[in-house]
């Protein structure tokens, strides 16, 4: 086949370096993890083509068997075939829908060359690739709806006898099998080749610059990936679809489709602000943050004005940043975590403002998960404003509800989260927390006997009790 031209000849014309790296891995088994729409599916007919003319398992041709989640996929990579074969000057046959099983009804588009190899493209139904033997190729394998029966079926008939086995997809959760494939390689349960190429990778090498069929500047690329996560629809797709990130939404106590929900323009300097204050103040020394959450109430809408993070700063140094807002004339109450290193922090806040300004929080089960749900039943009737800035909207994502068979309800932060321990997310759940509770001291009224009250003790507790009324504490 002397007129075959190879993947190195066309590349620098053709193919970008990360489509070149995949052309040049000859792993039995790859897997590529990938953004949408940066020419996998296009890359991988160009091989397919390849092998079908040249490669050869036990002296037989190698037919290619591809699978994608729907039909559409299947016309377009078949397309992308016949174009290979023109541009490589191979004589083949488009050979349409053909039955490759009379007896169960299997159909597949296919087209045959001259040498008998076939290229044939299936649904994802499993079935259809039991006994076939032959190279495969698994496309948007994480879409798949039966993933491991196609796999089971799939991987029997090329793994055994030797043949190729290629997998691509962007991601779609934690779930599926495609995930779970990618953390065995990075854990090193499997020995596959693994390829990872995220949209930044992809416009890195040169994607937008084809796109655009212009060298582009360094500001227009990154202008290309802002319209791109624009036009994604929201975070949750950008991130699967793009950004080479599974996103595990099961579990995740705030969806970032809720989360985006409460974004606005909402932070602002303190010394303008009409409504009442309240403070939320998580605490840490060196592993965790130190955070303070400042939210306005204009209604019933509690905007964040201020979020201050202190990364190993001195508790004195904490409680002069704490106190500085605390000292403002529209502060009405703050909640501050309590727990271990906060304790003093707080009781020296209560001792200098009143305890019926600041609440002492002791994290607890019952504490946490009463501040998580009112969190999200606040953020759910959007009567909370946040900004749209990364860190916050990770932090906020990181928690997760995990409920034991008992029932029981903790809450617990994404194990690949490494800022913090949800840091932000209690400060904020404190903030709101000291916005609705109302922080009552005990009124005591003292008796004597059965039948004689004490009078003065009387009067005083039910002049506390009108003050409190008056202030709307009751």
């Amino acid at each position: 086949m002397s007129n075959i031209k190879t993947a190195k000849t066309l590349s620098p014309k053709v193919f970008l370096p990360y489509q070149t790296d995949w052309l040049k891995d000859k792993s039995q088994i790859k897997i590529w993890r990938k953004s949408r729409r940066i020419g996998a599916t296009y890359v991988q007919a160009f091989e397919d083509v390849i092998d079908a003319l040249t490669l050869k398992i036990r002296g037989k041709v190698c037919d290619v068997w591809f699978s994608s989640a729907d039909i559409t996929a299947a016309k377009e990579y078949i397309m992308y075939c016949v174009h290979w074969a023109k541009v490589l000057n191979f004589a083949m046959e488009d050979l349409g829908e053909i039955v490759i099983d009379e007896k169960k009804g299997v159909k597949a588009l296919s087209i045959e060359f001259t040498n008998g190899a076939r290229i044939n493209a299936l649904s994802s139904n499993p079935s259809q690739f039991r006994s076939k033997g032959g190279k495969i190729v698994l496309d948007e394998f994480a879409h798949h709806k039966d993933a491991q029966a196609l796999w089971t079926a799939a991987s029997a008939s090329a793994i055994v006898w030797g043949y190729p086995v290629r997998i691509l997809s962007t991601d779609n959760g934690q779930s599926c099998k495609f995930y779970q494939f990618v953390r065995d390689i990075l854990r090193g349960r499997l020995k596959w080749s693994l390829h990872v190429t995220s949209i930044f990778d992809a416009v890195r090498q040169g994607l937008a610059d084809k796109v655009k069929e212009r060298k582009l500047s360094q500001k227009e690329r990154e202008e290309y990936i802002q319209f791109l996560k624009e036009n994604a629809g929201d975070e949750f797709t950008w991130l699967q679809e793009y950004c080479c990130t599974a996103v595990d939404e099961t579990s995740a106590f705030l969806s970032y489709e809720l989360i985006a929900t409460c974004y606005e323009d909402c932070l602002r300097s303190l010394d303008n602000i009409t409504g009442d204050l309240f403070v939320g103040m998580d605490i840490g020394r060196k592993k965790d943050l130190t955070h303070i959450t400042v939210l306005e109430e204009l209604g019933s809408v509690k905007y964040m004005r201020k979020g201050i993070t202190l990364k190993n700063t001195r508790f004195r140094d904490q409680k002069k940043i704490l106190y500085g807002i605390l000292k403002h004339p529209k502060f009405r109450r703050a909640a501050i975590d309590a727990t271990g290193i906060g304790a003093q922090l707080a009781e020296d806040a209560q001792i200098d403002f009143g305890k019926s300004r600041v609440y002492a929080m002791q994290f607890t089960a019952k504490s946490k998960e009463e501040m998580a749900f009112n969190m999200r039943r606040e953020m759910e009737d959007r009567n909370l404003r946040i900004p749209d800035d990364e860190d916050l909207r990770e932090d906020f994502h990181s928690v997760k509800k995990i409920q034991s068979d008992s029932g029981v309800i903790r809450f617990d932060v994404d194990s690949s989260h490494t800022d913090g321990h949800a840091d932000r997310f209690w400060s904020c759940a404190l903030a709101l927390f000291a916005s609705i509770k109302r922080i009552i001291p005990k009124i005591e009224i003292k008796t004597r006997g059965h039948h004689r009250t004490n009078r003065t003790n009387f009067d005083t507790g039910f002049k506390q009790f009108k003050g409190l009324l008056r202030r709307g504490y009751i």
